[in-house]
C-alpha cells in the first residue's frame, strides 16, 4: 500500500536467517516513510522498541499509571470547565 510505511527489521540479536514471523525476545522494527509521505522531501523513519518479560511487564506498568493520570486530569479538567 502507498500510505503505509514499508516495515524493516534491525535486531540486534543474532540473525540465523531472514523470516517474515515473529521475532521473540527484544527487537527493533524500523519503519521508512516512501518519497510521497515525507513532509518538505525530509526522509522520515520511525523505530519501534519490542521488549519482553520483566522490562515489557515495567514499561506496561509506567505507560498504565501515565494514562491513569492523563484520565484523571482529563475528568478534572472538563469538570471545572463545565462548572460555571
Amino acid at each position: 500500500m502507498a500510505d503505509q510505511p514499508e516495515p524493516r527489521k534491525e535486531n540486534h540479536e543474532k540473525h540465523d536467517r531472514n523470516s517474515g514471523g515473529m521475532v521473540k525476545g527484544p527487537h527493533i522494527i524500523s519503519y521508512n516513510l516512501n518519497e510521497e509521505q515525507r513532509p518538505g522531501g525530509l526522509k522520515v523513519r520511525f523505530k519501534v522498541r519490542i521488549e519482553t518479560g520483566k522490562k515489557a511487564a515495567a514499561i506496561d506498568a509506567a505507560q498504565a499509571e501515565a494514562i491513569r493520570e492523563l484520565l484523571s486530569w482529563s475528568r478534572e479538567h472538563r469538570t471545572r470547565q463545565n462548572k460555571p
